[in-house]
């Protein structure tokens, strides 16, 4: 069985409905968040890569069939039809580490309608949940104002997969490190820890746990001082880290507390000893609102670790995303239920000064305002290009960030810019609503009377 089934089981049951009426005309779908959280002015395209990676494997084997049969209850001759069917078409694409807005498409899928409409949920899955972790992730990076954080979300992650992307996606927009060996492994990015509360439970006293541990791991290390009481585990650690001269590039890990005011003794304690150059590390339930708080309250915090809300991104767990079909057989359409209106046809975003952004149809002419968003990422089913490196993302994002506007970029009370339509799309939707009206509205035909 492969990833093919990872799918909701309704994609089956269109799609198998699909090719019994022989529709299999091209489609697009739109893949697009209808609005930001209440705490977001921007976005930041991820889970394009993933997406990509599957649609490239997709292919619907015998095995899959017999899944689709037993979910369906019904005989896998039934659903032969789907057996061998692959992904053949095209995608466009906002590269990852680009930031969006509202109402802007991250991605669309041309393709023959049972096919755009299998990749639906895998699709959604990866660009809905990687973006809202990177979008998390880089007002993080907002908030330190310079100094480095670093990832510990690995182990209340929704699972290692996600755990994996929460690293990669932290490295994507600026973290300086993970916790996660695999994912620093993987992708070539500093691996960061020290030790647990329970390591140092383990010993009789605080500073045999240090000079265990100093013993087993040579040059710089990190000890994490409030077990007991935080203050005297700072005087026990300067002490450690005196005798053994160890002082440059060691730290001193505070995980609990009023980290402000536990970061300014300790700075002192370390000053007043002779060792400025060991450095402090923050942990705890941190996300951007407590960092910015520290950050701005002047802390002597050198790195900031960040875990379990950035994360599963707490304060915003979702988005309100959307793959909605916007073109089929070259006839353009819409949504029109209360509250989710969909813009019909395929689109292109330009990226104009100040985030001043235009959605305009995918065939119409820029006017020269701004670059286009959305590239080529996938032609008959096969990736073009290269896949571009973690460091390119991150330059891509760096870019992107630096041009936001201030309000924006704010940790709290965020204004996010909105894009607006072209007037072409603007009358195509007005031509597409009015024909919709024309057509649910029509009289039904009543047979003649005897």
């Amino acid at each position: 069985m492969s990833d093919a089934t990872t799918i909701d089981l309704y994609e089956v049951t269109m799609a198998m409905s699909y090719l019994r009426e022989g529709m299999t005309g091209p489609a697009t779908f739109s893949l697009f968040v209808r609005d930001l959280p209440p705490e977001r002015g921007f976005l930041v395209a991820a889970g394009s890569e993933s997406a990509l990676d599957y649609l490239s494997g997709f292919r619907v084997g015998r095995e899959d069939v017999e899944a689709f049969a037993s979910a369906l209850h019904r005989p896998s001759r039934d659903l032969q039809p789907l057996l061998g069917l692959e992904f053949t078409g095209d995608v466009r694409a906002v590269p990852e580490g680009r930031i969006v807005l509202a109402g802007e498409p991250l991605l669309e899928v041309t393709a023959p309608l049972p096919q755009a409409q299998l990749a639906e949920t895998y699709v959604l899955n990866q660009l809905s949940h990687q973006t809202a972790i990177a979008s998390k992730a880089a007002r993080c990076v907002l908030a330190a104002a310079g100094h480095p954080v670093v990832d510990f979300s690995l182990r209340r992650a929704h699972g290692p997969q996600a755990g994996f992307q929460a690293a990669r996606l932290g490295a994507m927009v600026g973290f300086a490190g993970t916790s996660n060996v695999a994912a620093a492994t993987a992708l070539g990015i500093p691996a960061v820890g020290t030790m647990a509360h329970s390591y140092v439970e383990a010993f009789a006293t605080e500073e045999e746990a240090f000079r265990a541990f100093a013993r087993c791991h040579p040059g710089p290390v990190t000890l994490l001082v409030d077990t007991y009481d935080t203050e005297e585990g700072v005087r026990v650690a300067a002490r450690v880290l005196r005798d053994l001269d160890r002082g440059p590039g060691s730290a001193v890990r505070l995980d609990s507390g009023d980290l402000g005011a536990l970061a300014a003794r300790a700075r002192s304690i370390l000053d007043a000893v002779g060792l400025p150059d060991v450095r402090i590390i923050a942990s705890g339930g941190l996300d951007e609102y407590a960092v910015d708080d520290l950050v701005r309250s002047g802390a002597p915090i050198d790195t900031y670790a960040v875990g379990t809300r950035v994360g599963v991104s707490a304060d915003a767990p979702y988005l309100d995303s959307a793959y909605k079909m916007v073109e089929y057989e070259g006839r353009a359409v819409m949504k029109l239920s209360s509250a989710k209106v969909t813009a019909p046809g395929p689109k292109q975003v330009f990226r104009r000064t100040a985030y001043t952004d235009v959605i305009r149809l995918a065939d119409e002419q820029p006017r020269g305002d701004g670059r286009p968003l959305l590239e080529t990422v996938m032609r008959n089913g096969r990736r073009t290009g290269g896949r571009p490196t973690l460091a390119e993302r991150r330059e891509r994002f760096a870019a992107d960030l630096a041009d936001l506007p201030p309000a924006a970029r704010r940790i709290r009370d965020p204004v996010a810019p909105r894009a607006t339509a072209s007037e072409h799309l603007s009358a195509l939707a007005r031509r597409v609503r009015r024909r919709i009206d024309e057509q649910t509205s029509a009289p039904y035909a009543r047979p003649a009377r005897p």
